[in-house]
């Protein structure tokens, strides 16, 4: 520590910055902080057929690339997409299954659950000979499911252990474009 704090001291000195020995050594020794750890205590405890899924949204997102989008978090949306990672061939896969939305007794927050999980289904092409299979993610058929993005809270999500969730960001556009009244 006491040559960290002679690199400093002198690179303060080149630099033509004046450090005081106090806050320098308040730099040097601040304990790193620590991410608070997330209270789950209200949320209700999976099913033995269920995992609990917990989505922490960041607060604050760098700037996108595209200006067209708004960078307010009242104009994004999460998308839940649950899904399974399965062993497959050229031929095309899908299962249907359904969320469902409700609240947290005593915090007024939502949870939501998948249901109604159907067979997976195939196509039956003859695959070219030789064609290897492939592990790859077959989303639950269903229009897609947003709910509002709100990082002062997880998103907590139940679905069956045998179900995989993946989640993607949605941003409007800042432009409001209208409406035609015929």
């Amino acid at each position: 520590m006491a040559h960290a704090l002679r690199r400093a001291t002198a690179a303060a000195a080149t630099a033509s910055v004046i450090v005081s020995l106090p806050s320098l050594l308040a730099l040097t020794l601040a304990p790193a902080r620590a991410i608070p750890r997330l209270d789950l205590t209200p949320y209700p405890k999976p099913t033995a057929a269920q995992t609990r899924w917990v989505i922490q949204l960041p607060g604050v997102l760098p700037p996108g690339a595209d200006p067209r989008l708004s960078p307010n978090p009242s104009d994004w949306r999460v998308q839940l997409i649950a899904g399974r990672e399965v062993e497959a061939d050229c031929n095309q896969r899908a299962f249907r299954g359904r969320f469902r939305a409700s609240k947290v007794k005593g915090l007024g927050v939502s949870v939501y659950t998948v249901s109604d999980v159907g067979p997976m289904v195939s196509t039956l092409m003859a695959c070219p000979p030789g064609q290897a299979t492939r592990k790859v993610f077959i989303p639950m058929g269903s229009k897609p499911f947003v709910v509002p993005y709100d990082a002062s809270r997880p998103i907590v999500v139940y679905t069956p252990k045998d179900l995989q969730l993946r989640w993607r960001l949605w941003k409007a556009e800042k432009v409001q474009q209208p409406a035609q009244a015929l």
